[in-house]
């Protein structure tokens, strides 16, 4: 059997119940070291439990979990991971530095609590009580206490969540360069645009179960193809039907078509409608992919 040896977290035939409800079923997956993974997929796909299972919170009602080789929930293992939870609270009445530096002492060789300071773009607030920060402000401050301990796995749930746009590319940065240095990524985000610019690899769950396992430029051009815009006369129902067409409908005034093939659609489109107008085409993104993939019918094929 060959042996991954980047892997840093591995779920291998797992199932998983939670009450009564069937989450996962012989499920398996791998996170390997130097890689952004985005774990994507609807509400009630088993990201929620995935992530649980990696990171020790949950067990496992049948397979195995391994977090360095060890079981997830042992202390040696956790130690090696930080995590920017969604819902998680800070203290008010203490400020930033003094969070950092109580979280830093968990951990054996931690950065130098200025040095998660500047990481996170927190130099300026670091004598802030956490009371008066703001939202995106204080969700630096969870990723500052997720960088702090120089995580090997670093799972990042929602994590520019509230952020600014500057703040949010500011972060994608610092997440990217810790990649760049060695470090497992797990992302969960329902922000596709943070997905595709970070990831290396996008994996889409639905139902409990990997749908999709690639880069996002592949997925995007393997389900998406090309977003075409216009003014037609054309009803939805007939765009639909035109050569390659994978999805259309209206979109303010626009026809909004998402297709395989743009030539050969525009082509079709030029030869119905005399009076097209407005005629724009560019690639689509990765929620355009992914809804194409979610969707019911090819949910139901598979």
């Amino acid at each position: 059997m060959q042996v991954d040896l980047s892997a840093i977290a591995t779920l291998t035939d797992v199932s998983k119940r939670l009450g009564s409800t069937p989450v996962l079923d012989r499920f398996s997956l791998t996170i390997r070291a130097g890689e952004v993974t985005a774990l994507l997929g609807p509400n009630g796909a088993g990201k929620t439990t995935t992530v649980g299972l990696l990171t020790g919170r949950l067990q496992p009602d049948a397979g195995t979990a391994r977090l360095f080789g060890l079981d997830p929930a042992r202390p040696a293992a956790r130690m090696r991971m930080g995590v920017m939870l969604q819902a998680s609270g800070l203290p008010d009445v203490l400020s930033v530095t003094e969070v950092v530096t109580l979280q830093s002492g968990y951990y054996a060789d931690p950065r130098p609590v200025s040095e998660t300071l500047e990481i996170a773009g927190l130099t300026d607030l670091a004598q802030r009580r956490c009371g008066a920060l703001s939202g995106g402000q204080a969700r630096r401050v969870q990723y500052a206490l997720a960088i702090c301990g120089r995580p090997a796995l670093l799972v990042l749930d929602e994590p520019t969540a509230a952020m600014d746009r500057a703040s949010r590319q500011a972060l994608w940065a610092t997440v990217r360069a810790a990649a760049d240095d060695g470090a497992a990524v797990l992302l969960t985000s329902h922000d596709l645009e943070e997905a595709d610019a970070l990831a290396d690899r996008v994996l889409v769950m639905d139902h409990g179960r990997i749908v999709a396992d690639d880069s996002p430029a592949r997925l995007r051009a393997r389900e998406g193809g090309s977003v075409i815009r216009c003014r037609t006369a054309l009803a939805p129902a007939i765009v639909q039907a035109l050569p390659a067409v994978r999805e259309a409908g209206a979109d303010g005034g626009d026809c909004r078509i998402v297709t395989a093939d743009a030539v050969a659609t525009v082509r079709a489109l030029c030869a119905a409608d005399p009076t097209l107008a407005q005629l724009r085409i560019a690639d689509a993104a990765l929620e355009d992919a992914i809804a194409i993939l979610l969707a019911p019918d090819r949910s139901n094929a598979a």
